[in-house]
């Protein structure tokens, strides 16, 4: 056999390894019902839940506990089943986190709580067009 024939067949072999390894960590997006029977049945992976902040009848942000040294909050969030849910993160609270449009929160469950490893950010002004008026 050549060499480069070998060099292909390792090369092919690395590509097979790397499409698999990548493919067991990947996640989708479910509910805190999900998630919560995924943690039950002894699923330890990182989980992705989209969700809302809690807001009052008047439009502000309700249920955010910031911990008194500022490194770690807790906040209520709403998933697209409407279930409340409350999630604490261990890091401080992203910049911008009180415009987010909407919250993407990958963890897991840990004696009944969420625990987010990371917080992914939807801000409305990046994304929502505006209209520019002529000048007179």
């Amino acid at each position: 056999m050549k060499k480069t024939h070998i060099a292909a067949i390792i090369l092919i072999a690395a590509s097979i390894a790397l499409i698999i390894a990548t493919t067991g960590s990947a996640s989708n997006y479910v509910s805190f019902d999900e998630a919560q029977k995924l943690a039950a049945d002894g699923n330890k992976g990182s989980i992705h839940v989209v969700g809302e902040l809690k807001k009052d009848s008047d439009g502000n942000i309700i249920g955010i506990e910031k911990s008194q040294d500022l490194l770690s909050f807790s906040f209520l969030l709403l998933d697209a089943n409407h279930r409340e849910q409350k999630v604490y993160s261990n890091e401080p609270m992203p910049p911008d986190f009180l415009k987010s449009e909407k919250v993407v929160v990958v963890g897991n469950f840990d004696h009944g709580d969420f625990v987010a490893e990371k917080i992914l950010l939807k801000c409305p002004s990046k994304y929502q067009e505006t209209k520019l008026k002529a000048g007179a």
